[in-house]
């Protein structure tokens, strides 16, 4: 059996391999504007309020393995997701850090099963947005809205903006090649900030109809 320590360690190798595998296979042509593909897979972020609703008084979030944007992880934290056909979703996890409002991410698959239909948002927009129930070890919170499917959104650091002239909210069009499929995605939302490393986010739906995965590339047309 692998215990915790363990497990963590192995996490930490493979984070490090992965981000080796990033440096070398990131396009090398100065003129190509080539991103790193995450697939989201659904999750939720949590108020500290509602973190201690679910899993107790005092309770902190604890870092299971870093995310690839810097100061996000995954934390050792997953609740269950109640729609309102009382269909249930288990161990969806939780990332970190907290946030002031609670938002829960899901795909187009994810809420059909659930029995809802969340809009498509950027992150933060909870503006008639869909509720639902969570639930934890200790408690239960009925969250009135925020449940959203992200929109398709890039991280860029502000010397990539620049230098691909880009600006924080843009939209622009990206290309998706490998062997499988050729798929462009349009109106895929820019995020530009000093601590962010270029990454494109996709969901599963997304991930799964363009044949990629995390680790993957994409390039910037426009």
């Amino acid at each position: 059996m692998v215990d915790d320590v363990e497990l963590r360690a192995i996490e930490e190798i493979v984070r490090r391999v992965m981000d080796r595998l990033v440096q070398e296979e990131q396009p090398s042509d100065p003129n190509r504007k080539g991103v790193r593909i995450g697939v989201s897979v659904r999750h939720l972020h949590l108020c500290q309020k509602d973190v201690e609703i679910l899993f107790g008084e005092g309770y902190k979030l604890e870092p299971r393995n870093e995310l690839y944007q810097k100061g996000e992880y995954a934390t050792t934290s997953a609740v269950t997701l109640v729609g309102p056909r009382m269909r249930c979703m288990d161990q969806v996890r939780v990332l970190g850090p907290t946030r002031d409002r609670t938002q829960v991410e899901v795909s187009r698959t994810d809420a059909i099963f659930l029995g809802i239909d969340p809009p498509v948002r950027p992150s933060g927009n909870h503006e008639e947005t869909n509720g639902i129930i969570v639930v934890g070890p200790v408690g239960v919170i009925h969250l009135k809205q925020g449940v959203i499917r992200a929109n398709r959104h890039m991280h860029i650091h502000t010397s990539d903006a620049q230098r691909w002239g880009l600006k924080d909210n843009d939209t622009v069009r990206v290309r998706i090649a490998n062997a499988h499929k050729n798929t462009v995605l349009e109106g895929v939302q820019v995020r530009v900030r000093d601590t962010f490393r270029a990454e494109m986010h996709v969901d599963t739906d997304d991930a799964n109809a363009c044949s990629v995965s995390t680790g993957d590339f994409a390039e910037i047309l426009d």
